[in-house]
């Protein structure tokens, strides 16, 4: 990669550019830009909801996610180049089915609401599915790896399952529940 940063204020973005990890510069609003940003922003969330009570290990899993996010934005940064390996993707479905496994089946939507971390984690989610249409359409214009498309698939999918662990869980120890969607139509249905 490129040398780390000594200095923040380099003044050198104030004409809308920025500088890539290959030295090259581009417009601020450049879809690899836009990418770099909304994994930047998926990972600033995540470190929110770190600061949430919660399982130790949705915590290990949430900090491993945040350094493969890092080398994520990483490669985004150096066009060409690969810090995001399959073995991280392969994590995230071994994480989906070991959280998934013990959760009640979904007969309904649910809303992104309960305690305050699951909803956290919604936000995670959300910005999740952000950052992934920032990476196909950068992918559209541009070679990519395929690692990272997937990877913010699969980190979408898990922080819903991750919601839903998070719902369940409670510091005294007593058991919570999803928030359910209250549909007029499934009403009438019943």
């Amino acid at each position: 990669m490129a040398n780390r940063l000594t200095q923040i204020a380099t003044r050198t973005g104030d004409n809308g550019t920025t500088g890539l990890g290959d030295n090259t510069r581009v417009s601020k609003n450049s879809l690899r830009v836009h990418a770099m940003g909304d994994v930047d922003e998926l990972n600033c969330h995540i470190g929110v909801l770190l600061c949430e009570t919660m399982p130790d290990a949705v915590r290990s899993l949430l900090v491993e996610i945040q350094h493969q996010l890092f080398n994520l934005g990483g490669e985004l940064s150096i066009p060409g180049f690969e810090l995001l390996k399959m073995d991280a993707v392969l994590a995230l479905d071994q994480a989906l089915e070991r959280h998934n496994q013990d959760l009640p089946k979904l007969q309904e939507f649910i809303l992104p609401a309960g305690n305050r971390a699951a909803s956290l984690a919604h936000v995670c989610r959300t910005v999740a599915r952000r950052a992934e249409r920032a990476v196909v359409a950068l992918g559209n214009e541009e070679a990519l790896k395929e690692a990272p498309r997937q990877y913010l698939n699969r980190l979408s999918d898990l922080m819903f399952v991750l919601a839903r662990v998070l719902n369940r869980h409670r510091s005294d120890g007593s058991q919570g529940d999803d928030v359910y969607w209250k549909s007029e139509r499934l009403a009438r249905q019943t």
